[in-house]
């Protein structure tokens, strides 16, 4: 059961185009950049929300001495990042969700306004591009996969082409995340939304969105995280795409080894 932090609910009389969700467990160094990014936007139709996994350091205090006015908080143990998510989904009131966890940060203080901008077509969902940033905040580079123009189904059997942060969608065709994935129910997550839309209700922002920590859960995991996806990519696109998608993954990956 959920246990809003009754202190810290935001009290409003109508519901907010946006809920951010972020997820935090122990992260009370990692979050302060992403509460500044939220309380910096220029739009303020949205609600943020925290999800805490009953941390043990001060995470907690941060998030209330830092966060935005009528920040909503829930802290209490979970199964993990993406049970925490779902958590976050189903306290959720925005017409749209996204998720910007501990770590990462808005790019700037018109993101927000730019999804809003988008949302007047009615879209199911708003996407853009990332950039990585090291513990410093410093851009390192841009993500290695970047947003296609048009975003369909068959995009994401070439990999997660839209970073997860960066991938804004309609609550109401968001499903669950799949807690069978222990480190990329996020790529099952936005297969299975863009399966509930099709690209004429996609808008792409054509700006970059996210500053996304290098080395997150997923980057401390890579080949648990690669096997999942595999795993993922054969259920949604068949075997054959998925062998034939990793063989051609190789040297992608060995480049961005190389630092090409």
């Amino acid at each position: 059961m959920l246990r809003p932090d009754r202190c810290n609910i935001m009290i409003v009389s109508e519901l907010p185009l946006v809920s951010v969700i972020t997820i935090t467990f122990n992260a009370a160094r990692e979050l302060p950049p992403t509460l500044r990014s939220v309380k910096e936007q220029t739009f303020r139709g949205f609600e943020h929300i925290v999800i805490d996994g009953a941390s043990a350091d001060d995470t907690v205090s941060v998030a209330r001495r830092e966060g935005v006015e009528g920040l909503r908080l829930v802290s209490e143990p979970d199964r993990g990042l993406y049970d925490a998510m779902n958590k976050g989904l189903k306290t959720a009131r925005g017409k749209y969700v996204v998720f910007l966890n501990a770590g990462d940060s808005f790019a700037d203080a018109s993101v927000l306004q730019a999804y809003a901008d988008a949302a007047m077509k009615d879209p199911d969902i708003i996407y853009a591009d990332t950039d990585l940033v090291d513990a410093g905040r410093k851009v390192v580079g841009h993500r290695h996969l970047s947003a296609p123009d048009v975003l369909t189904f068959e995009s994401f059997s070439h990999g997660m082409l839209v970073c997860h942060q960066a991938f804004m969608v309609r609550r109401s065709i968001a499903p669950r995340y799949d807690l069978r994935y222990r480190f990329s129910a996020d790529y099952d997550w936005t297969v299975r939304c863009l399966a509930l839309t099709v690209p004429q209700r996609c808008v792409n922002l054509h700006r970059v969105a996210i500053h996304y920590l290098k080395d997150g859960l997923t980057g401390r995991n890579r080949r648990a995280s690669l096997l999942e996806r595999f795993r993922i990519m054969s259920r949604h696109y068949g075997a054959p795409t998925a062998i034939g998608r990793h063989v051609g993954f190789i040297p992608r990956a060995i480049a961005r080894k190389l630092g090409r």
